[in-house]
């Protein structure tokens, strides 16, 4: 005999089982960048927004890659050319040219331009690659993974990058 179960014990049963795909997907799911040469992954929660590139105000006697300041709803936010940070040529500003918003818990108020947008991508649906001795390893790349066209993906850890001494000391 099947067990009875009350339309309240399933409606919950099936709640709870949602929520544990939806955090499931949540933990597997990026954004997938192109930022100077490179594909970068970054985690949905370490970003607050993705904009179109808004004006930036200059500031005299910083870095090449520190692109300025942008007033982001009231709120100055520092702008940082992503791929040129990372010693790429300077980011070519066209309509596919997006900012990508730092998340406000780590107090950085900041914004890195990126080329363009690839979507979201899936670690599921990626090789990763092992880290490969002697090579460059900077302190932001939480991982390094392959796409099924063949396109090498590194994933940002932003704790990482924005504590960085380097991210930090934008006066040239």
């Amino acid at each position: 005999m099947a067990r009875q179960i009350s339309l309240r014990e399933f409606q919950q049963s099936l709640a709870q089982r949602l929520r544990e795909a939806h955090a499931a997907s949540e933990q597997s799911s990026r954004l997938g960048v192109q930022a100077g040469d490179g594909y970068w992954l970054l985690k949905l929660d370490e970003t607050d927004e993705v904009l179109p590139l808004p004006e930036i105000s200059p500031v005299p006697l910083t870095q090449s890659w520190y692109l300025g300041l942008a007033n982001i709803r009231g709120v100055m936010a520092n702008v940082v050319d992503f791929g040129a940070f990372l010693g790429d040529e300077p980011t070519v500003r066209t309509p596919d040219c997006r900012l990508v918003l730092v998340a406000d818990r780590f107090q950085s108020y900041s914004g890195l331009l990126i080329g363009r947008m690839m979507g979201l991508r899936n670690l599921q649906n990626l090789e990763a690659l092992e880290a490969r001795a002697g090579s460059e390893r900077r302190p932001w790349i939480a991982g390094e993974y392959r796409d099924s066209d063949g396109r090498n993906w590194k994933e940002l850890n932003v704790a990482a990058l924005v504590a960085n001494e380097n991210f930090l000391n934008v006066g040239a």
